[in-house]
């Protein structure tokens, strides 16, 4: 069975770089009954400005669907720190995983131009959420 794709992603941009961001619940590597719910994600970043840019770190908030806050911050994005040239796009998926059945992301990255400036490029929240549990009218927390 495929992971699940549901309306959930979000679009954000800032300085002419747009990212996109498309989550998928993944079923066959969740355990709901020992509260492990695993979500998958994929960016894709699009320089639209003028400028060669290159992602340097990330910074994510992630909130469970118990409220619990979880910051996540480190060195570029799945090992790498592209170089996006104006108007490339780059490309990753990861996942997230989660102890309740919902939750959300968001976040930054910060990249530098070619002329050393620096710009933090937003991520739009998008929503981490178990289909099958909206589906039956599960209790979400």
């Amino acid at each position: 069975m495929a992971p699940n794709r549901g309306n959930h992603g979000s679009m954000a941009v800032t300085y002419d770089i747009s990212v996109r961001a498309e989550p998928c619940y993944d079923a066959q590597q969740s355990v709901p009954e020992e509260s492990k719910f695993l979500f998958r994600y994929s960016i894709t970043i699009d320089n639209g400005s003028r400028h060669t840019v290159q992602l340097l770190t990330r910074s994510w908030l992630i909130i469970d669907g118990g409220g619990e806050e979880h910051r996540v911050d480190g060195d570029g994005v799945v090992g790498l720190q592209p170089i996006l040239k104006a108007g490339e796009t780059f490309e990753y998926s990861s996942f997230c995983p989660l102890r309740k059945r919902w939750g959300t992301m968001e976040g930054s990255f910060t990249m530098r131009r070619e002329d050393g400036t620096m710009a933090v490029v937003r991520v739009g929240r998008f929503y981490l959420v178990q289909p099958e549990s909206v589906a039956a009218g599960k209790e979400l927390g």
